[in-house]
């Protein structure tokens, strides 16, 4: 579905990515770890069209969008929650929604997609008239999967998602993660926590300083020394 051929970038003198080729196929679950400053924040910008690659091409479903502009690679079925989460604060939890759904042309089946997204979090639904800014961190991660839900995706990127919540709401959002898998959409997942990372996907790249280092089945990246010495502890 996605493939990543020799990805480079630069800022400024600093190149970020050195090179950087993986694939991820229809209907799994991948995830990308490493330290922080690797470079999985800067190839998820890069997929999305945030960034420009030096050098490089990345494919989806076989048709080259290495430099489409972020709302085509939206229209062509790709969402990106990205690292903070970067909901609207100032405006409420609905109209965070619908942005997620501008594309959409289709509105009845819209009407039954949002009450898919408040089934998996129905703190949403309670919440529907409330600002988003003054909601909990975990409230504001179900938002914004919930708003990238909502533009169909056929690949979800998720950029620490993870980041400062509580134990509690952490599970909830790797739980959804793994019902987002079962609906039949994809999933790249860049997580600092390594363990839940790897049990949430199937397979697993590592990446150093811009450079994938080795990649496997996650199961057996848990058991990889590599991985347990740098990663796991």
């Amino acid at each position: 579905m996605l493939k990543i051929n020799n990805v480079a970038v630069q800022y400024g003198n600093v190149q970020a990515l050195k090179g950087v080729s993986l694939e991820v196929k229809q209907g799994e679950a991948v995830t990308l770890i490493g330290s922080n400053g690797a470079g999985k924040s800067t190839l998820l910008k890069t997929i999305s069209g945030l960034i420009r690659p030096k050098a490089g091409s990345i494919l989806f479903e076989g048709e080259e969008i290495t430099n489409s502009n972020p709302d085509k690679i939206v229209s062509r079925g790709i969402a990106h929650v990205p690292e903070g989460r970067r909901i609207f604060t100032n405006m409420t939890v609905m109209e965070n929604l619908r942005i997620g759904a501008y594309l959409r042309k289709d509105k009845e089946q819209l009407k039954a997609d949002y009450e898919e997204v408040f089934s998996l979090f129905p703190i949403l639904k309670e919440r529907v008239n409330q600002m988003a800014g003054t909601l909990s961190g975990g409230e504001q991660q179900m938002l914004a999967l919930s708003r990238a839900l909502l533009s169909k995706p056929k690949l979800i990127i998720l950029d620490e998602p993870s980041l400062g919540l509580a134990p509690v709401m952490v599970d909830i959002v790797f739980d959804v993660i793994k019902k987002v898998q079962k609906l039949g959409i994809t999933v790249l997942l860049v997580e600092q926590n390594a363990h839940l990372a790897l049990e949430a996907s199937e397979r697993a790249y590592v990446i150093e300083t811009g450079e994938i280092k080795f990649s496997g089945i996650s199961s057996s990246l848990l058991k990889d020394e590599r991985v347990i010495e740098a990663y796991l502890g």
